[in-house]
């Protein structure tokens, strides 16, 4: 069943608003990076921010007291059904199903909560911040400013975990009593999570990434959010949602990517959304890409953008998305020049392009994919 995107939300470093975010990405603009530091810990570690301007004029009640990661679902979730056109009354919301992809989840306030235990004993334990602590805290936020009281999911995993919400939610579109459902995925940062992803090497001291380079330097994490109104009638059609696949090493990594790859080329293929972020998945990415569609453009913001993690799916599809709408790509930053794949540091214009493969693997064990397409 091909599903359509109505409507997409974008909340980023880079700024609240999908038009004027990939203006940013068409001039060639990065994310600044922030130091961050604990307290507890002598190391300063980069990231990419949500600027508080971005989140001016977002605010809602429920989430006076919420954390980073509910204010951000709740801004691309409402700007997504925003851009559909769609009211969602009573009656509607009824009928719309809500899934969200989390990674890292609320680690700010889970953080919080646990010091406050440690130093004070469990009679300290904060009943105003322990249902923040809890993966599915930003789904019930959303779902409740919406007033959606069908179907609502949370599914936790990594960098593919957005593939695999949308995935779901092709599942419960398949029940003729749900006519929209909402994906997000979202993101916020602390330095709790910095020094862990330090600590399983897959983190870089400082920008830039260098997509594809022969050496993994490692990422930068970022913040923020992304969402997709998924309806039966759209701009884009989702023609095939991949399930992808697991793996146990590394090395079997490039083996899923390959064939999710070899499903989704059955059509002519314009353009791939990469998920380099200048850990191992980049050259996983990089031998499958060169072995099934070699000639294909392949594009990653994570250099401008940073890696999102749980939000990072959903930004691959808006991206992809953006790419078909305006036929044209912004610059690769920092491209590494022995590459043999297509990458271009200046807009490539990609008149008449159609398709679009959105592939992302994560850094624990997931990998997937969908193809989506532009209507004419």
């Amino acid at each position: 069943m091909s599903l359509a995107i109505a409507g997409m939300g974008w909340v980023t470093p880079l700024g609240h608003d999908v038009d004027s975010v990939w203006e940013q990405l068409l001039r060639g603009h990065a994310a600044s990076a922030t130091k961050i530091s604990e307290q507890f810990g002598d190391r300063l570690y980069s990231v990419f921010r949500v600027p508080e301007s971005a989140m001016a004029g977002s605010a809602h009640p429920r989430l006076r007291r919420a954390s980073a990661i509910s204010r951000f679902a709740a801004a691309a979730g409402l700007d997504a059904i925003k851009a559909a056109g769609v009211k969602l009354d009573s009656e509607k919301a009824e009928r719309t199903a809500l899934v969200f992809a989390i990674s890292n989840g609320g680690v700010i306030y889970t953080k919080r909560f646990y010091r406050d235990i440690v130093e004070a004993g469990a009679q300290k334990a904060s009943p105003l911040l322990f249902p923040e602590t809890v993966f599915n805290a930003p789904a019930s936020h959303l779902a409740a400013i919406l007033g959606i009281t069908s179907a609502t999911y949370t599914l936790v995993g990594d960098g593919a975990v957005g593939l695999a919400a949308i995935k779901m939610a092709e599942d419960l579109m398949a029940n003729e009593a749900v006519d929209y459902c909402l994906v997000v995925g979202t993101e916020e940062i602390d330095w709790l999570l910095c020094d862990a992803y330090r600590r399983w090497r897959l983190l870089r001291s400082a920008p830039p990434i260098e997509p594809f380079s022969e050496q993994q330097r490692g990422m930068i994490l970022s913040e923020g959010a992304g969402a997709i109104l998924l309806a039966r009638e759209g701009p884009f059609t989702i023609e095939f949602a991949h399930p992808g696949g697991s793996f146990t090493k590394r090395a079997e990594a490039g083996k899923i990517l390959k064939r999710i790859l070899s499903d989704l080329g059955q059509r002519k293929i314009d353009l791939v959304i990469s998920s380099a972020n200048g850990t191992f998945i980049d050259q996983a990415e990089r031998r499958a890409l060169e072995q099934v569609v070699p000639e294909t453009l392949v594009y990653t913001a994570k250099p401008a953008l940073g890696e999102s993690v749980g939000a990072a799916g959903l930004w691959q599809v808006v991206l992809a998305a953006q790419a078909l709408r305006h036929a044209e790509l912004p610059p690769v930053l920092h491209a590494h020049p022995g590459i043999t794949l297509r990458l271009s540091l200046s807009r490539t214009p990609m008149a008449g392009a159609r398709r679009a493969i959105v592939l992302s693997c994560g850094l624990n064990q997931q990998a997937a994919g969908l193809r989506l397409a532009i209507q004419c």
